[in-house]
């Protein structure tokens, strides 16, 4: 028996994964969605699974996004994942960086309280605690995101679409560890993030639900979930702290939290992979 309906969706998706992935690799834009917007969240993380399995590199880490309303209730989610790949991983740079962004997609500078997992995640395990996650924090540092997508209509149509393209992650710059972060006083983690000298965002992860470890303990269902499970030293972005500010190539960006040495980094356009 046919099933066309079945058919026309699996077409669907492979034409927004195939759209993707080529513009990612060969640094072009997607000038309209690709495709139909997905109906649910397993069908969107299908089509970054699909995705991933074509990307030619390892996942080193994973970003993790606030869901706001509607489309939390819509969605039954607050949080969404994308992976972060190796090659776009820098470690502790002691220089300002040039990233990559899609200068005719979308582009956005993110500070965000980054957790280093300390052990793999405990084989077939897909449902975790808060103090669970707490435990599988090796260490938290000052982080810098930067999101950027092909599609510059990505945040448009919400985080279905952001979810089918990598969750709009293209980059992951891990800092400084924060000093007594095992305290876990939140409020003290004040991030500043300037663009082109100006300060635009000042705020602390107190100021964000569930903060920190909601999204470590999310990120481990999710990844558990997908056959995916953390492994040890995997980097996981655990949401915009002052939110998601737009920039552009040629813009400079700079994160700043106390006791951290401060993370700059210069947009360049991407080139092909």
């Amino acid at each position: 028996m046919d099933h066309p309906a079945t058919e026309e969706k699996s077409d669907s998706s492979q034409a927004i994964v195939e759209a993707f992935v080529s513009a990612r690799l060969s640094a072009s834009a997607v000038r309209s969605y690709p495709g139909a917007i997905p109906a649910d969240l397993k069908t969107a993380y299908a089509i970054q699974d699909a995705a991933i399995n074509r990307w030619p590199d390892e996942i080193l880490g994973w970003k993790v996004g606030g869901v706001g309303a509607p489309y939390s209730d819509q969605l039954g989610a607050n949080r969404l994942a994308g992976p972060v790949f190796s090659k776009r991983v820098h470690i502790k740079p002691e220089t300002r960086l040039e990233m990559p962004v899609f200068a005719e997609g979308f582009a956005a500078i993110e500070g965000e309280v980054t957790a280093v997992i300390a052990a793999d995640a405990p084989a077939g395990k897909t449902n975790y605690t808060i103090a669970e996650a707490v435990d599988l924090i090796g260490s938290l540092h000052m982080g810098l995101e930067i999101a950027s997508s092909p599609f510059a209509g990505i945040n448009e149509h919400g985080p279905v679409v952001t979810i089918s393209d990598f969750g709009n992650n293209f980059g992951l710059v891990l800092g400084d560890e924060i000093p007594n972060w095992r305290a876990l006083r939140a409020g003290e983690w004040e991030f500043t993030i300037e663009i082109n000298g100006e300060t635009i965002g000042r705020a602390s992860p107190a100021d964000h639900p569930a903060g920190v470890a909601e999204s470590v303990r999310f990120m481990l269902e999710n990844a558990a979930q997908r056959g995916r499970p953390l492994k040890r030293g995997m980097m996981i972005l655990t949401g915009a702290v002052t939110g998601v500010h737009q920039a552009y190539a040629g813009d400079v960006g700079k994160v700043s939290c106390p006791g951290c040495a401060p993370l700059e980094c210069k947009l360049v356009p991407a080139e092909p992979i």
